[in-house]
């Protein structure tokens, strides 16, 4: 008997960590739904995939809106019949300014992407992985070096990854009994557009400004296929990969 392909859900799919993630899966069999806010980012990640593409449902969708990933999950469960893996990727930050300058809609904006939509992602991947035959499924988060330690003036993009931290160990603990595993990448300077910043110097926590290395996205891709690549019965709980001298291990 032919086994059926494994089936992801890729949440900000459209650009750096998450198109590097959901091409890996699609070039390695998986069917992917390529979810992300905008249309346009979506269909180049197709066209990227060449071939592979042909294995690719893009749905574009606000991952802070409990109506639209409902919709998401739904339409996995129609095109895909069944759930393996959810990279709940989709992430924003907010301006690196003082603390008291941010306005509440820039920490909500932070808190509903970041924290709420990983949360409305997992519930949906949830309900499905507990229900489909075979049972269960894997789900994992996108924390961050921001989940051990803040850059200077970060505070919701910190605050909302250390959440996630929460979240996987919660998710971890409540999917045993659904064969449903989660675990946690935590990703340090890989080369994306949003990073592309460091190379040029970025604040330090000492006040200074400090260009910083950076690895290739490619890296971090590799290592959620690694973790992908585990039988339910095991789990990579957290995984820490970063640029080697990045100034994160150590004070500076």
């Amino acid at each position: 008997m032919t086994l059926p392909a494994k089936t992801a859900v890729v949440t900000g799919a459209g650009t750096g960590i998450g198109k590097a993630v959901a091409l890996g899966l699609l070039h390695k069999g998986y069917s992917v739904a390529l979810a992300g806010r905008r249309r346009e980012p979506l269909e180049q990640v197709v066209v990227e995939a060449g071939l592979s593409g042909s294995r690719a449902m893009i749905a574009p969708t606000d991952v802070g809106n409990a109506a639209a990933v409902s919709e998401l999950f739904a339409k996995v469960k129609a095109t895909f019949g069944r759930l393996d893996l959810l990279f709940n990727n989709a992430g924003v930050g907010a301006p690196a300014v003082d603390l008291d300058e941010l306005s509440y809609e820039q920490w909500k904006n932070v808190v509903d992407i970041n924290l709420t939509g990983s949360f409305l992602c997992t519930q949906q991947a949830f309900k499905l992985m507990k229900t489909q035959q075979p049972m269960g499924g894997r789900i994992i988060n996108n924390g961050s070096i921001s989940a051990h330690a803040p850059r200077p003036n970060s505070a919701p993009y910190t605050a909302t990854k250390h959440a996630i931290t929460g979240l996987t160990k919660c998710t971890s603990l409540d999917g045993r009994k659904y064969d449903i595993a989660c675990g946690q990448i935590d990703i340090g300077n890989a080369h994306t557009e949003l990073a592309a910043r460091m190379a040029k110097g970025v604040p330090q926590a000492n006040g200074t400004v400090a260009v910083e290395p950076l690895m290739d996205v490619e890296h971090v891709a590799n290592s959620v296929l690694f973790m992908a690549s585990m039988p339910l019965d095991a789990n990579v709980q957290f995984l820490t990969v970063m640029a080697t001298k990045m100034p994160f291990v150590g004070r500076g």
